[in-house]
């Protein structure tokens, strides 16, 4: 059987369903992985599993070790006060590891506002949100080290992550939905199972320094997929709200951008077909097995 060490900064539903889509696969894995605080360890059958204190302030020394010997490396974690910690903390030791693929989750906030047109890896970054800012910063971060140290580093931007866990369909039925309209406003998502499996793929087709938006065949508003959501429910639409009256600056920050992000590089270079193409089949199997 095949042995394996990676390593996860960050470990939330994407990382976690990145390790369960190797679990499934006959291999063995030795999983080190971080959280802010000493959190208790998910349970994870088949894994070798170690989770280690890691924030801005501070961070178990112990995991040091394991870095240096991982041969996969995940970081999920958003930078913190406009910086990424794990560059800041890690970067030597992460220059001598013996890691051959680096992955970097990064969004799509980073292209800002193309009102509603179409946009690629190659379509110019204006971020206009604090986060788009960040995540930009970042990204740059990682690619600067991977050009000097000739580090196997990938991004990947992803669009809005929706999961069986989070997605319109619970918060609609929760009555935490605000119906927003606004006029050519367009935003692209991606399923949670489609990230990992692109993921899972990359560990074998690996290409050093490129950058990969990671999204669904569909961008559509906010206003269409309450709709759809609403329709598969069965219940009414919450009351529609206009965007200068949102309270959350996040809210405002995320209705000033609008684009349509496109996945065929994504497709070209994983040679993949997505699970969900678009929020209507991903929706319509999420609400087959609500409860």
């Amino acid at each position: 059987m095949k042995e394996i060490n990676i390593f996860c900064f960050g470990f939330g539903q994407v990382a976690i369903n990145f390790i369960k889509k190797i679990n499934n696969k006959n291999i063995k894995i030795n999983l080190n992985t971080t959280s802010r605080k000493n959190t208790k360890k998910l349970k994870l059958e088949n894994v070798n599993y170690e989770s280690f204190q890691f924030n801005e302030k501070t961070y178990d020394t112990s995991l040091v070790k394991k870095l240096e010997n991982s041969d996969y490396i995940l970081i999920s974690i958003a930078p913190v006060n406009g910086e990424d910690i794990v560059v800041k903390y890690f970067s030597k030791i992460i220059e001598s590891s013996s890691a051959k693929w680096i992955t970097y989750l990064s969004a799509t906030s980073v292209y800002g506002d193309h009102k509603g047109k179409w946009v690629s890896e190659d379509s110019d970054t204006n971020p206009t949100s604090p986060n788009g800012i960040c995540r930009l910063n970042a990204e740059n971060s990682w690619l600067s080290l991977a050009q000097k140290k000739k580090l196997p580093v990938q991004i990947f931007r992803l669009s809005g992550i929706y999961s069986n866990q989070k997605n319109i369909l619970v918060r609609l039925k929760s009555g935490t939905v605000k119906m927003v309209k606004k006029e050519n406003h367009f935003f692209s998502r991606v399923h949670v199972d489609d990230i990992s499996n692109i993921l899972y793929k990359s560990l074998k087709i690996f290409k050093p320094n490129e950058i990969y938006n990671i999204t669904d065949d569909k961008p559509a508003s906010s206003e269409e997929v309450t709709l759809y959501g609403s329709k598969l429910l069965g219940i009414e639409l919450p009351p529609a709200i206009e965007v200068n009256k949102l309270e959350s600056k996040m809210l405002k920050n995320f209705y000033k951008d609008s684009k349509k992000v496109s996945n065929k590089k994504m497709k070209h270079m994983f040679k993949y077909e997505l699970k969900y193409p678009s929020y209507v089949e991903g929706l319509n199997s999420i609400a087959n097995n609500l409860t």
